[in-house]
Order: C-alpha cells, then structure tokens, then sequence
C-alpha cells in the first residue's frame, strides 16, 4: 500500500536538526522510528508518493561488505508480497546507505498492544495467520528475517505487513567480529546466543515470541536485563498467555529449544488455516499463501471481533413460519415445514467454524451458557445438605470457633486436654448446627 501526499501519519516525528532532508529522489518529511539499525524516515517523491526510507548504521566502504549486502537487499525483493511491506532498492554508494520499502500506513503490534492492550479472539487469529504467510513467502525466497519483532509488524489498513526482513541478515553477514547482538533479545532464538547458523527457525521462534506478546501483552521469556532472559530463553519454558488449545500447541512447539523440533513457518501456516500438513494432496505453495493473505485481510487486529454466541439467531427461530402460510395453495406439501426447522437448529454453528478454522475447534462453543452452574429449583433437601456439608466457608467458620472455644477452655483450665476437648466440641457443635441450618433454608437463599 502507497501512501498519497498530504495524508496524515499517526506517529510521524518532525525531523531532528542533523536528520538528512533527502535521500535520492525522496524528500524526507519526518521520522517513523529509530533502532540498533538505523532510523527509519517517512519519504515522498515528486508525484507525492510516500515511501519508508531506513538509513543504514554500518560502513560500507570495503567492496566485499558493499557486495554481500547488495546480494541480501535483493533477495529481499525478490520476495513476494503476501502480508509484507516490499524492498523497492538500496543505495550504498552515498555517504549514508539507506534501503527503500513500501510504506503501510497503521500502527505497530508493538504500539497497539501498549495503548489498547492484548489482541484476542478472531484478531489474534488473523495476526497469526497474516505474519506466518509473511514469514513463509520471505522463506521461500531463501530470506531470513533474523528481527521479528512487534515492532516489525504493522497492522495495516488491509490486515498485518511485516517489515525490515532481510535487512539485519544483510547488516549481520558484513560483520565478522562484533559484540553486538543482531536482533531484539527477548525475540531471539537460543541458537542465537551460542553463535550457531542463523536460519529459519530462528524467525519461526521469533514469530512465537511475537504472538505470544500480541495476546499476553508481554514476551514469553520476559523484557528484563539482558542476561536474565537470554538464561530463560537458553533454559526456561516459556510463559505463555492462556490460549486456544490448539494455538497453544503451536506456539509451544516453535519455541522448543532445538531448532530442529520447530516446524517450518509454512507448515505452521498450513495448521492455522486447518490444513493437513501429511495429507497426500496438500495445497500448492502459491495457493496456501494466497488462502493466508486473504484469511489476514479481513478486519484488522486493531478491530477484534466479538466472540460467537452458542444462541440461535433470532432470524432462524422466525424463518420456519413462512412455509406454514405458503403451503395453503398447495395442500399435498404439508409435511415439508417440519423439517424445515431443523436447519437452523445446526446453522448458528456454521460462524463459529468459520471465525476460528479447525485449530481452534476445541475453544469455538462460547462458554457464556455452560460455566453458571446453578442449582435447580427443586433440588432436594439431601443434595443440599451434601452441598453444604463440603462448603469451604462453613468448614472455616468451624474452625475458627473451635480455635477459639480451645484458647477459652486453656484460660479457664490451664490445661491442654482440657483446651483441646473443649475446642473439638466447639468445633462440632457449630459445624453440625450451620450444616442442618444452611440445608433447610438453603433452597430460598439460593433461590431469590
């Protein structure tokens, strides 16, 4: 998505004073953020068209460093734009490197989540669906995102982009001996902080680590000191937000320790629209990735979706009456309205299949109806007393006044049989008193 001129741009800063005011042909007109990478500007051509110029915090000045970064931006743009923000070019050659994208207009996951808090129901599902379909269309171009973040997806107009793939793999490959970590810490997978091959399952563990942020509000493995979460990470399960159980199993599974036991981001794709991943017929590439794109551009996360209800519409329950007045022309069609009415009874679960495809089958049914247990109204006198006989409160009140009738019995006596004969009758006497009272009036006080 372009953005057009004279458009306004939440989050955009005023340029600071030593900020460049262009870049090539774009004019810079203000800043859209800033990293360990480099700053990142929103910018505008002649004709009026925004773009997101990112200068590059690295020395290109020897030709082989120049050349593998190059060779990195473009097998950036190589990749096809499902749920990305694509690379359009790079120049090295001036003083300051800088690497043009696509600009997508919205708010990060990262500044979303801080100003309305998690992403739940359909939403987060819809997140889930939009950045694995990112991540497995950069894969598939032999990319490696290496910084998946919150902040490097954008929740935009037509659901969310993911951003800035490829470009730390292109800034990490030009440097042989540094002390500075590549990626954001409480996103970066254990291999990372042994120094082992960087590939895609490092994004796959990142890409966890954001949805888990995106419906718990924070990172699995914490946001602390440095060296505290690489040892949660390195050591650690993670601690997750309660989510769907199938939801759960996934992203538990990408964040095992050993990159070999995380599925490839497609894989993951594959379950979160309910695809077999072993059926014998599986979907091309090119059509999951199409199925992603458009499941993730619905509704954006930023607009969750009201959760379906077990109820039957109102429209089904009156549906069926319309047979019963037009059967009166043709009286040999009298018997086809009673089997009319079964179709609603079953068509109010077809929204919750689809809202939440086969991943999230066991959380679909709302709990609204089922989790209110109350008693009936003709519940007998025996059930209410084994009711009231297990009472937590009761049972406590009991204690205490036994406790108490025990100190009484040691101040009167001075001794301890005594104190505690004294606090068992007491005990006894209140618990089987409050036991027989709350059985025969329990049933009025329950119910009003």
């Amino acid at each position: 998505m372009t953005g057009l001129a004279g458009a306004p741009v939440p989050g955009l800063a005023p340029l600071w004073t030593h900020d460049p005011v262009a870049a090539g042909p774009y004019r810079l007109v203000g800043r859209l953020g800033a990293g360990g990478q480099g700053v990142v500007y929103l910018g505008e051509d002649d004709q009026g068209h925004q773009v997101a110029v990112k200068m590059i915090n690295m020395d290109l000045s020897d030709a082989r460093a120049r050349s593998q970064f190059m060779k990195e931006i473009a097998a950036a743009r190589r990749v096809v734009p499902f749920c990305t923000a694509q690379v359009l070019f790079a120049d090295v050659d001036g003083e300051r490197p800088y690497v043009v994208s696509e600009f997508i207009e919205g708010p990060t996951l990262y500044r979303h989540v801080r100003e309305h808090g998690p992403v739940a129901g359909n939403a987060l599902h819809r997140l889930a669906v939009g950045t694995a379909t990112a991540l497995a269309a950069i894969h598939r171009s032999d990319v490696v995102h290496c910084d998946l973040k919150p902040d490097n997806v954008v929740l935009g107009r037509d659901g969310p982009r993911v951003i800035d793939f490829g470009i730390a793999r292109a800034i990490g490959v030009t440097e042989t001996v540094t002390s500075r970590v590549m990626g954001t810490t409480a996103y970066m997978a254990p291999e990372r902080f042994r120094n082992d091959s960087v590939g895609p399952p490092c994004d796959v563990f990142a890409w966890a680590a954001t949805i888990a942020f995106a419906a718990g509000g924070r990172p699995p493995f914490g946001s602390d000191s440095l060296f505290a979460v690489m040892h949660r990470v390195l050591n650690d399960p993670p601690d997750l937000p309660p989510l769907p159980p199938g939801l759960d199993e996934l992203i538990r599974q990408c964040l095992a320790k050993d990159p070999a036991d995380r599925p490839e981001a497609e894989h993951a794709l594959m379950r979160l629209l309910g695809q077999d991943v072993g059926a014998t017929g599986p979907l091309r590439r090119e059509t999951v990735l199409q199925l992603g794109n458009e499941t993730a551009g619905a509704p954006t996360p930023n607009q969750p979706l009201p959760l379906p209800r077990p109820a039957p519409p109102k429209a089904p329950q009156t549906a069926p009456k319309a047979p019963q007045t037009a059967p009166k022309a043709p009286q040999t069609a009298p018997e086809a309205p009673p089997t009319a009415p079964k179709a609603p009874q079953t068509a109010p679960e077809a929204p919750a299949a689809l809202a939440t495809p086969s991943l999230y089958g066991p959380v679909t049914p709302a709990p609204d109806t089922a989790v209110v247990p109350s008693a009936p109204a003709g519940e007998g006198w025996g059930r209410r007393l084994g009711r009231e006989s297990v009472d937590a409160g009761g049972i406590s009140i009991a204690i205490f006044l036994g406790s108490v009738g025990a100190a009484a019995g040691y101040v009167a006596s001075s001794a301890a049989d005594v104190a505690a004969a004294t606090g068992a009758i007491t005990f006894i006497v209140v618990y089987l008193v409050r036991l027989l009272l709350a059985s025969a009036f329990g049933d009025r006080s329950d119910h009003p």
